[in-house]
């Protein structure tokens, strides 16, 4: 199955952990399995900033560092544990159980299909629960003494 990509000048792609960046547009036509992730869909460490977004970066450094898949999945068991005491959510738990099986499964690129819609839920979540003045994740913040 060949996986096509079009990239705009300048834009990134990580292709088996390695960053490409193309210069000028650029169509690749990736012919066998690799794993493969646009710039877009990829999360910084500093954007890992809520257990959500943590999970979501835990997979994708499952999915293209292969080299350190054991801990990465330890990471993805952990943050999973923890993000399913959290939800209430039947629809929430559901979501991450399904993620759980694709990761159980090594279908990390799938299980991120997953998570972006568990890191909407997380957002809306803490929209409804933060003050209308306050900035988002503001209250999570713990007082000053």
């Amino acid at each position: 199955m060949t996986l096509r990509i079009s990239l705009r000048d300048g834009e990134k792609v990580i292709v088996n952990g390695a960053v490409l960046r193309s210069v000028g547009r650029t169509d690749l036509r990736v012919e066998n399995g690799a794993s493969v992730m646009r710039g877009r869909d990829v999360m910084t460490p500093e954007e890992a900033n809520t257990p959500a977004r943590r999970l979501y970066f835990a997979c994708m450094m499952a999915y293209i560092d292969e080299g350190d898949l054991v801990a990465h999945q330890n990471d993805i068991i952990r943050l999973v544990r923890e993000l399913m005491d959290a939800l209430v959510s039947p629809e929430a738990k559901s979501v991450c159980i399904a993620f759980a099986q694709k990761v159980a499964c090594g279908q990390f690129y799938k299980a991120l299909v997953d998570c972006r819609w568990l890191i909407n839920y997380e957002a809306e979540a803490l929209a409804r629960t933060a003050p209308a003045d306050a900035p988002l994740g503001a209250d999570l913040k713990p007082a000053a003494a």
